[in-house]
Formats: C-alpha cells, structure tokens, sequence
C-alpha cells in the first residue's frame, strides 16, 4: 500500500448553505419542526421560502464538505467529491471549497437542477431549522468520481444525507470498493434519524458486511440504527460491527469504542452557544485529522470536540479562527 496524497477524500452533498436568523413564531407559521431538517422538493418551494428569509449570508456547505473544510483549516490534506450544477451557486460552492485549499475535481452538471442550497433559519437559542433542497447533488454519478483520489486517501468519509438518491448511492458502493481495494480505511456517518428511518436496513448490511471502520452518529441517530430506547445497549450493539464507534452526546460529550475499548470526553465549554450548524460535522473533522494524524481515540475525541465548541460559538458551520492555533493551545 503506497502512502496517501490525502489525510480525507469524502463524498457528500455539495450544498450553499444560506443562514438568517428567524424568531420562534416564524418557525411555528411555517409548519417546520425545530432544530430539524426538512427536504424542499421543487425549486418553485425553496425559490418561495427563499423569499420570506430576512437578511442573510451565503456560503458553502453540505455535512462532508463541511468536515474537510474543518479538515484543511487544522492542515489536513483533503479531497472532495460532490454534484454541483453550470450555475452561479455551483460556481459558489467550487470556488469556496478550492480556496480552502481542498482538491475538488467532480465537473459541473448542465441544465436543471439547479445546485443545491441549504435555508438555514437559526432561533435565538442558537438551534438551527433546515430546509434543504438537494438539486444536483442528487445526480452524481459512478463516472464523476475520482478513483485516483479516492485511492489515495488515507480515510475515505461518506456521508449518510446522499445515500438517499439511487444514483450517487451506487457511486458510493463503488467508492468504497476503491477505498478498501487500495487498504484504506472507510468513515460513514449516519447523518440523520430520517436517513435511517429510510435505509437503515442497508446501514446495518454496510456494518454487518464489514464494510465500514468508522462509524459516526449522535445519540438519537445511534438508537434509531439499533432499533432501541437505550443509549447503553446501542453502544453495546453497534460497537460490535464496527471497529470504531463515534457517538456525539451534545452537552453530554462524546464516546468512542475502539476493539472493545472505550474512551470519553466532555464538551467543551463555552460562553454562549450561538449557531449549532454544523457541530457534529466539525467534530467529525477534529477526530478524524487525529485518526489521520495518528493520534490516540482519547486526543481524536478531544479534538472533534474542541473543533465543535468553535463552530457553535458563531454563525456558519466553517471555522472563523485559526483552528491550528487553536488546536495547539487547546491541546498545549
């Protein structure tokens, strides 16, 4: 097995994510649930939702894009692979991820649909409630990806949002085929309870198949992958079929399960949870540099949380200091 060009190539929605602060009621009038994320179907439904957004920003996202940014800004060597369409928000997304300093190879898709955006609407609380509307990102194909890259990575980082489309589901059972053809080591997150709720029986295969050796979910996640009301008794049950767990607790820390092992860290404190967007997307960033680095489980979980307190501390799930300087403060 040669040496690895990238610390992390992941495959995910490549998704601009639009953020605007919105009071409770707004959240209530439109029928969303807080603190959850919800498809938009039409470009017709997101153009429309766009349109009642009060003042906001633009600026590129999706959960895998947003762990190897995360990724980059601690000096990691990271790829992405991901659908964007000939547009200007596809011309958004390519340019922020590239400037980051991440290899981003997948070309542009012509004509409809358009890219794919994010409406995040974020409450006083810092909770955020997104409206996603996938786009192009639902069409990347087997042809798009970059086995070269894929190859090269030392992990291989997919995430669970795009395993709903048949087409760019097929692309990643076949990333996974050139990751672990090359010796390398595959990184699954589940995403989210709706994503199981879908393809949960095909979560569990990709596990009991032993085709992933890191797996990454929140608490609620991880019940609903286990079929159970009991924290324990998933980490007990999951930890079995993968080599290493990652669960996320919000305020509660995080655990990990290595060959039987477990380790733990609390949440880092902060002042004032601003924005939560992305929190667990940029804890998966902190521990997989370790994992990429070299590091123990204990420093890996350490780091996914210190890059987590950063990311809820403002708005954006990008980092906004120098994660580097961070990381060797926080770790001294």
């Amino acid at each position: 097995m040669t040496n690895p060009s990238h610390d992390v190539v992941a495959i995910g929605n490549a998704i601009v994510d639009v953020l605007s602060q919105a009071e409770d009621q707004f959240i209530v009038d439109e029928g969303m649930t807080k603190g959850s994320m919800q498809l938009v179907f039409s470009t017709q439904d997101a153009d429309a939702l766009y349109a009642k957004m009060g003042p906001g920003r633009e600026v590129s996202g999706g959960s895998a894009a947003n762990t190897v940014a995360g990724i980059a800004a601690l000096g990691g060597k990271c790829g992405f692979i991901g659908q964007v369409a000939d547009d200007e928000l596809g011309q958004i997304f390519a340019h922020d991820i590239r400037s980051v300093g991440i290899d981003f190879t997948t070309e542009a898709r012509p004509g409809e649909p358009t890219t794919a955006r994010c409406l995040i609407f974020v409450t006083p609380d810092g909770q955020r409630t997104m409206n996603t509307f996938l786009g192009a990102s639902q069409y990347l194909p087997e042809k798009a990806l970059d086995a070269d890259m894929i190859a090269g990575g030392a992990i291989l980082y997919l995430e669970g949002y795009l395993w709903d489309p048949e087409e760019p589901r097929a692309a990643m059972r076949r990333a996974i085929e050139i990751a672990r053809k090359a010796g390398r080591r595959v990184a699954f997150t589940l995403s989210d309870v709706f994503c199981i709720e879908r393809h949960g029986d095909d979560f569990r295969k990709l596990l009991s198949d032993g085709l992933i050796d890191i797996l990454f979910a929140n608490e609620n996640e991880l019940l609903a992958l286990c079929q159970t009301d009991d924290f324990e008794d998933a980490v007990a049950k999951a930890s079995k079929q993968v080599p290493l767990l990652v669960a996320t607790r919000s305020e509660k820390g995080a655990i990990a399960i290595k060959d039987g092992e477990r380790a733990e860290v609390a949440a880092e404190p902060i002042d004032k949870v601003v924005d939560t967007t992305g929190a667990g997307d940029l804890f998966a960033a902190g521990f997989l540099h370790g994992q990429a680095q070299g590091h123990s489980v204990q420093d890996s979980l350490r780091m996914g949380a210190i890059c987590a307190a950063e990311i809820i501390s403002h708005y954006g799930a990008r980092p906004e200091v120098d994660m580097k300087a961070l990381m060797a403060k926080k770790l001294g």
